[in-house]
């Protein structure tokens, strides 16, 4: 379970969450600026909270009582919306880089159908395919947990409901915690087991959502 109770203050209003997310498919939404991805960057370790504590599966992230735990410790998936792709290096590279378990990233390579593009940099391949590889690169780590920050904004209509698919298909494999940030109410009741609906820094409702 990742736990997250938080204050962090921003420019014009303050992070103030507290939310348990199960082996599910959560969803943070809400419109643009309302903190989102502040939230995220907590739990990953890039950004620190001003006060609270950060824990999953038992381990803690953030607290009162010890430092933070290192980025590079917390065994985090991060999906960046602009994919963060490293432009000099193949697909393939950008894959193994911080890769654990070969014959498990050869099966999430085939699951996303790009073993095709293994040879190829991110310059030579298309928004959906880039998105692809960076699901897989994020899961080559083995991560117990999956942040990912509106991935699919910038996809077309038939590519964006592919990688839902995608996505839903991997949760099931995979089973861990994956907190996914977007403003699109509908994409949020495909893929959402719960809405956790975000307005300035403060979670107004949760909504139990029917999955698709």
């Amino acid at each position: 379970m990742l736990s997250i109770q938080i204050k962090k203050k921003l420019a014009h209003f303050t992070v103030d969450v507290d939310l348990q997310i199960n082996k599910e498919i959560a969803i943070l939404f809400g419109p643009s600026g309302s903190g989102k991805t502040t939230i995220l960057n907590c739990v990953a370790g890039l950004t620190q909270p001003d006060q609270g504590q950060i824990t999953n599966s038992g381990i803690a992230f953030f607290g009162p009582s010890s430092r933070p735990l290192p980025v590079q410790n917390r065994n985090v998936g991060y999906l960046f919306q602009d994919y963060a792709l490293f432009p000099h290096m193949t697909v393939w590279k950008n894959i193994s880089y911080g890769m654990k378990n070969l014959q498990l990233t050869e099966q999430i390579i085939d699951v996303l159908n790009i073993k095709h593009l293994l040879n190829k940099y991110p310059r030579e391949i298309s928004g959906g395919e880039k998105q692809r590889v960076a699901l897989t690169r994020a899961l080559a780590t083995e991560p117990s947990l999956l942040l990912l920050d509106e991935p699919f904004s910038a996809l077309d209509f038939e590519t964006r409901q592919q990688c839902h698919e995608e996505l839903r298909r991997l949760h099931e494999l995979w089973g861990i915690p994956i907190l996914m940030v977007t403003h699109d109410i509908q994409e949020a009741r495909k893929l959402g087991e719960r809405i956790f609906y975000i307005k300035t820094g403060k979670i107004e409702k949760v909504v139990q959502a029917k999955v698709c």
